[in-house]
């Protein structure tokens, strides 16, 4: 993704992941020089984070351990489904499916992780298998009601229109006189 990309998404969320401040780091740590349009950005992101218009995001100081729980089971079943069938199944749509149907497991330390990882094999690892399960047979069942759909953070392209629109509006108000 570029950084144009990464600044029109955290102005359209109103945020800066810790993901998004990674990739920009990323790509200025691996240019020889950026491009003007870049540094525009770049500008636009510094002005956004110091009016308050984009909000940076911490780091994540949590994990839900379930998560990884959850999303080894489904890659390990995928992987045998899909390794003696002709079905590509989305591993991201199973999991989801999973986890809306099982408790949480947040940990804020290694030891807290460690100690619901323990629970959850112990307790839980029934349940999650059945849930993993299930959410493959509902995802090989459902109709394609919506081909349409689209994934998360994937833009139509007229959020850049009305982005363009309002910086505008605001930088340059009697630029064009109605």
């Amino acid at each position: 993704m570029s950084i144009a990309k990464i600044v029109e998404q955290a102005l359209l969320d109103g945020h800066l992941t810790p993901a998004m401040e990674a990739e920009v780091g990323r790509i200025c740590d691996n240019a020889s020089e950026l491009s003007i349009e870049e540094y525009m950005a770049l500008d636009r992101l510094m002005g956004s984070l110091l009016t308050g218009e984009v909000v940076a995001v911490p780091r994540k100081q949590f994990i839900n351990v379930m998560e990884e729980l959850v999303l080894t089971d489904v890659i390990a079943k995928v992987a045998a489904i899909e390794a003696t069938s002709e079905s590509s199944l989305d591993v991201g749509d199973i999991t989801a499916y999973a986890l809306n149907r099982l408790p949480p497991l947040y940990a804020t330390t290694e030891e807290g992780a460690k100690y619901q990882r323990e629970k959850a094999k112990t307790e839980l690892d029934t349940l999650i298998s059945e849930q993993v399960s299930g959410a493959i047979s509902a995802y090989l069942d459902r109709p394609n009601f919506f081909p349409e759909r689209q994934a998360l953070n994937k833009n139509t392209g007229n959020e850049v229109l009305v982005q363009v629109s309002t910086l505008l509006q605001v930088y340059a108000p009697n630029f064009e006189q109605k």
